[in-house]
């Protein structure tokens, strides 16, 4: 009996389902409608728009969602951490909320901006379709 190759093995990637959700409007924090239903977008677009909702939910905060889902971010607010501290933690934060989906496959350049009570969140990530930005304000 032929065994197959370890490392053959190791370089497949895993086959995904094209990646399908509703399209969001991010600004106004609902679903795009048209003709009286969702539209629904596929691939990198889906995948974006997955993220920006994830950064936006508080994790733990909604028993419909799972534990996985979300971000901690909110937790950095109204804590006496320097500037340096909660830049660091809120990247790291965000990383754990993203790479908990299996179509991104990185994060980089995260960016957290503190100020006025919000903070503005940015970063680049690579999904098996591509690479894109996500930027929002919690």
């Amino acid at each position: 009996m032929v065994q197959p190759d370890p490392e053959s093995i190791l370089e497949e990637e895993p086959e995904f389902p094209l990646y399908r959700d509703v399209k969001w409007d991010i600004k106004e924090n609902r679903p795009v409608i048209k003709d009286g239903a969702p539209i629904i977008v596929e691939g990198q677009e889906a995948v974006l728009g997955w993220a920006l909702r994830a950064l936006c939910t508080e994790r733990d905060r909604y028993e419909i969602y799972s534990e996985e889902y979300g971000c901690e971010i909110e937790t950095l607010i109204g804590q006496p951490y320097t500037k340096e501290l909660k830049e660091a933690e809120a990247a790291r934060y965000l990383e754990e909320c993203l790479l908990c989906n299996p179509y991104i496959t990185e994060v980089t350049d995260v960016a957290a901006a503190f100020g006025d009570g919000r903070m503005e969140l940015s970063c680049r990530i690579s999904t098996i379709y591509g690479d894109g930005e996500v930027s929002t304000n919690v």
